[in-house]
């Protein structure tokens, strides 16, 4: 009969395809679990009111219509619709191929059983396929693996999440409106069972026999695996269901009465008791003698060969010890607030003498003992059939040897020549030569006779008399006992460590022991290379889900054993940062030493101070600190690089991670707690908490200066790189508020899964502190509140004329956050800007544009002034009225122009401290792009680039904006801030103005300034006419505004002028 599982069997190709595609779907549904977005949980109150109205469950389908004219309704809730469909489709769309993915496999074992009932495949049934071991094994896998895929995604992915989710794809997505779609259905299979894992919830009725009822599976397959598996398996009362989900049946079986019965049997106390003390005993007796297995030199090459049996006992024995008290006494897998079940667990502990350092420790010795044992198993292995024919020419070579002796030719003391001997001595060489490897079974046979043959000869011919040919025959029959023992070096042994070894069990518990590991790396960081045999081990649990994919030549094959090892990859590195926390607590000590405790050397030193300096005790501290911090980086080093799955852990790179991980860690924490400012201080915190966060980042630069020799890693690369990613990563985040579409971690450059940079919850408007350092620059630099002085580069109070801030401020923000943290800032002021020339606009539109009245304003202004080169006649008189007329509109305009002109004049000392500092720093770099810009393009410094913006406007109504700049510049007295009541700041104002007209075409810019000289050339000849002195205070503020503009955008004066 053709092998279930031959390539041309058909009927066995399908089903190992089914279940092979079904352990790459519960992987892809684990991997999706991690990346659920928060929102979609609606826990904060912030988002349950922002997104309430657009984030829907199930009773959404029953009046579609009436939620979305309610999005209609409302053009805020529908452009946040559109921007949320924008920013969370793809991933919605990844969630619902992995939920079509279910709903899919349970339709193709269907199908398959339905071709099984109508005989597709030929001589197979049903019954003939459970008939076979394969066959069995993988109907059984289908079925189950359709239960852990339901089970997976009610325990990972909360019921009133996916519907949510599934709404949200239904109502963005093409699905919709699809005839192929099959959304119903799944919706139908997902849909919320009541299920949480929360610790003491409910559990819901009926559940979960009711959830794998929602696709009907033939009750006649269902039964027929269940008496197959009902006389093959033997159940514990905690079970592991897949890789590391465990459940107590004695919780899961409650509501079926017959199950539970059968279960009480074996939970009385007296049994729990027998079963507890039995490990116990077990454990007590298999450690010394593990302990005794692994000292070194005692696992030798015969000692395996002779007690192979006896080792695997051994082996055995421990794993199912470990993995029993692992199991039962797992936090896990008790319920707290079940009392049955903590009285359970209580006698387990107490009866079994339960200490989770002893049993890690056992783990630990189990783990190192089987890693040893099969290394050199394999050695032997690989060696098997070198050493095997070269025991067989030793062993022909010594008869050949004695032949010789026998025919008298050569000498050998008291031995006389004998025909017969020679003769039968060539025939054994011969017998020996013509052994076949190949051939094991009758090799094997036949070396035995052999060595009874020699024995036999050694006694009948009274040969013991010579030592020496003695000697030879011992040899000999030595030579083919090895043989024996090498013939009988089978991979099966190697497969049946691999079954007993087995820890896919432990896969979530090992966690539950993270703490000890930590504990005895941190007391003895040698104990990483015992570690390493523990994590080898945790390596084989990928077998599990990667077996039949791998027979199944599936492409899921990659992904799948990339997704495991990825998870078991990452669990080491939790497990060792323990080094590096270490060291950064060793270094903070030697760091606060080296600043408070020893004083700097001098140059030159007199020598009755040289006592005072010596400081042998704070100096021997810091030695031994130092040498801590090297004994730990010799302990990870230690580790050799390991193939984890497959993925090369080198302990180099992984130590390098750490420190990486460790030192973004602190940064980050000290950049949040640092810089946290009051806006109701009297006197501004910004500079002080500037200046202390420069000192401790100072520290940190200083540490890792000190450690990078002794860890042998680059410390200024490793500093500039995390630094610069964490404040890259900051700005990133607080730019999301400005974006459409917002930036996820998953999608961001400079976040990182081994090295993630911590997200703390935000303590006011700001995500993060860097948007808490760019608003208090700005609130203590208030246009309205502040006034700034260009030639000093200072802001002074309005009302008390002191300084409030200097240009020395941008130098302290370069000290504590280097060139990036101001790079940021500026890149952060410009999403600012982009944002208030956006609001600017939208009022515009709204107040005028959209205003009858205020247009007709304007157009009535339009005609009085045209044409522009000629006089306006009663000057005075006109452009009061206008401002009379379009008084209301001022304050908001005036408000945005003068934040555009606020930021863009923190934007110009960020430029000239950035500027100064890669003069300074890197003159030549400096020097060359300054030439390398000079030849590319010509600078413009005022223009907020297209990369930044996101909406421009080009109309022709423009022209009334123009003009009511115009009619403002008649009102600058007051804009000259000679009142308290009425602060406005000059400089914000050019510069904002100046901004805003950059983003439209240069033709309105330039009629602008004709308007601004028509002002003029009106008011100085009605003056002239009327023969008033003085220059009205008008025209200086129109004059002084061209005098700016025309020193802040570097043009020649004849513009000016012209």
């Amino acid at each position: 009969m053709v092998d279930f599982l031959a390539e041309n069997n058909l009927c066995g190709q399908a089903v190992l395809r089914i279940v092979s595609r079904g352990n790459a779907i519960i992987a892809e549904l684990l991997r999706l679990s991690e990346f659920i977005p928060a929102v979609f949980r609606l826990k904060d109150k912030s988002d349950q009111q922002k997104y309430g109205d657009i984030i829907c469950d199930f009773s959404y389908f029953k009046g579609p219509e009436y939620y979305d004219s309610k999005l209609e309704a409302k053009p805020d809730l529908q452009d946040l619709d559109d921007e949320f469909r924008e920013n969370n489709l793809e991933i919605l769309s990844r969630f619902y191929l992995a939920f079509e993915s279910v709903h899919k496999y349970i339709v193709d074992l269907i199908r398959y059983l339905d071709d099984l009932y109508e005989g597709v495949y030929i001589q197979q049934t049903l019954e003939t396929v459970l008939l076979n071991e394969d066959g069995k094994q993988l109907l059984c896998e289908a079925l189950y693996l359709y239960g852990v895929m339901l089970l997976v995604i009610d325990q990972k992915m909360e019921g009133e999440v996916r519907e949510r989710m599934l709404v949200s794809y239904y109502r963005y997505s093409a699905a919709r409106s699809s005839a192929d779609s099959n959304l119903d259905d799944i919706c139908k299979l997902l849909r919320s069972t009541g299920y949480s894992s929360q610790s003491g919830a409910k559990r819901p009725a009926n559940y979960p026999e009711s959830y794998f009822q929602r696709v009907p599976i033939s009750s006649t397959f269902i039964s027929m695996v269940i008496g197959r598996l009902r006389s093959d398996d033997i159940y514990n009362q905690v079970i592991s269901v897949y890789m590391g989900i465990t459940v107590n049946l004695v919780e899961a079986w409650e509501p079926y009465k017959a199950a539970k019965i059968a279960l009480n049997y074996t939970l009385d106390s007296a049994n729990i008791r027998e079963q507890a003390s039995r490990y116990s005993v077990s454990m007590e007796g298999l450690r010394p003698q593990i302990q005794q297995l692994l000292k070194e030199g005692f696992l030798r090459e015969e000692i395996i060969l002779d007690n192979v049996p006896k080792l695997l006992n051994c082996l055995r024995d421990c794993n199912v010890s470990i993995r029993w008290l692992m199991l039962h006494t797992a936090d896990s897998a008790y319920d707290p607030n079940n009392k049955r079940l903590r009285q359970i667990k209580d006698q387990v502990i107490n009866d079994s003498k339960y200490n989770p350092k002893i049993l890690f420790q056992v783990l630990l010795d189990t783990a190192q003992f089987e890693f040893t044992l099969k290394e050199m198993f394999k050695k032997m292995l690989s060696e098997k059939q070198l050493k095997w024919e070269s025991y067989r020419a030793e062993g022909s070579e010594r008869m050949t040897e004695l032949a010789e002796v026998f025919s008298g030719v050569k000498p050998l003391t008291r031995v006389e020549k004998n025909e017969n001997l020679q003769a039968w001595f060539r025939e054994i060489s011969k017998q020996i030569e013509s052994l076949n490897y190949e051939d094991s079974t009758a090799a094997g046979r036949k070396t035995v006779q052999l060595i009874q043959a020699l024995v036999e000869v050694q006694e009948f011919h009274q040969l013991e008399s010579n030592l020496q040919v003695c000697q030879f025959l011992a040899d000999t029959r030595k030579f083919l006992h090895q043989m024996i023992r090498t013939i009988n070096i089978k991979e099966e042994v190697l497969i049946t460590m691999q079954i007993v070894g087995d820890l896919s069990y432990a896969w979530q518990i090992i966690d539950s022991f993270t703490s000890i590991m930590q504990e005895s790396i941190r007391v003895n960081p040698s104990m990483v290379t015992k570690l390493r045999a523990t994590f080898l081990k945790l390596a084989s649990a990928l077998d599990l889900p990667l077996l039949r994919i791998n027979q199944a030549n599936s492409p899921d094959l990659l992904s799948v054993s990339q997704f495991y090892s990825g998870e078991l990859v990452t669990y080491v590195r939790k497990v060792l940062q323990i080094i590096p926390e270490s060291m950064f607590t060793s270094l903070a000590k030697i760091i606060k030493l080296q600043i408070h405790a020893i004083m700097e050397v001098p140059t030159r030193l007199d020598k009755d101070k040289l006592k005072d300096y010596a400081q042998l005790g704070a100096r021997y501290e810091v030695a031994k600190l130092t040498h801590a911090i090297s004994i730990f980086t010799e302990g990870i080093l230690m580790m050799k690089t390991t193939l984890v799955g497959i993925i090369k852990v080198d302990p180099k790179q992984l130590l390098e991670d750490g420190i990486r991980k460790e030192l973004v860690r602190r940064v980050a924490y000290a950049l949040h707690k640092g810089l946290i400012f009051n806006p109701k201080a009297k006197t501004s915190e910004l500079m002080p908490k500037l200046k202390e966060m420069a000192a401790t980042m100072d520290g940190f630069y200083r540490a890792f200066e000190y450690i990078q020799d002794y860890v042998s890693i680059y410390g200024l690369k490793i500093w500039q790189e995390e630094v610069s990613r964490i404040i890259n990563y900051n700005v990133e985040q607080e730019c999301n508020s400005f974006l459409r579409t917002k930036i996820q971690d998953w999608q961001s450059v400079y976040q990182s899964t081994h090295i993630p940079i911590p997200k703390f919850p935000a303590v006011d408007e700001s995500a993060t502190f860097i948007g808490r350092l760019c608003r208090e620059i700005l609130r203590i630099t208030d246009p309205k509140a502040t006034c700034y002085m260009d030639q000093l580069n200072t802001w002074y109070d309005l009302k008390t004329h002191q300084e409030v801030t200097n240009n020395r401020l941008f130098s302290e923000i370069q000290d504590t956050l280097g060139t990036f943290g101001l790079n940021g800032l500026d890149r952060l002021l410009c999403f600012m800007m982009v944002k208030e020339l956006q609001n600017f606009l939208s009022v515009f539109q709204k107040t005028i544009l959209r205003d009858k009245a205020m247009v007709d304003v304007f157009k009535a202004m339009l005609s009085a002034v045209n044409p522009v080169k000629g006089i306006v006649a009663n000057a005075s008189k006109g452009y009061a009225n206008a401002v009379a007329k379009t008084q209301r509109i001022w304050g908001p305009y005036l408000e945005s122009i003068m934040k555009v002109g606020q930021m863009q004049i923190l934007r110009q000392q960020i430029a000239n401290e950035l500027n100064y500092s890669c003069k300074f720093d890197s003159k030549h770099l400096a020097a060359a792009l300054e030439n390398l810009n000079k030849s590319v393009a010509p600078s413009e410094r005022m223009l907020v680039h297209a990369y930044y913006y996101d909406r421009m406007i080009h109309s022709g109504e423009n022209k009334y904006l123009i003009h009511c700049q115009f009619c403002r510049f008649s009102y600058l007295q007051r804009m000259t801030c000679r009142k308290a009541t009425d602060p406005v700041d000059w400089s914000p104002l050019v510069l904002g103005l100046l901004t805003l007209l950059k983003q439209f075409h240069s033709r309105y810019t330039e009629q602008f300034l004709a308007l601004i000289g028509q002002f003029i050339r009106s008011v100085m000849e009605q003056c002239t006419s009327q023969k008033i002195p003085d220059m009205p205070s008008d025209v200086v503020g129109a004059l002084m505004f061209l005098e700016d503009y025309v020193r802040y955008t570097k043009l020649p004066r004849k513009v000016g002028l012209d």
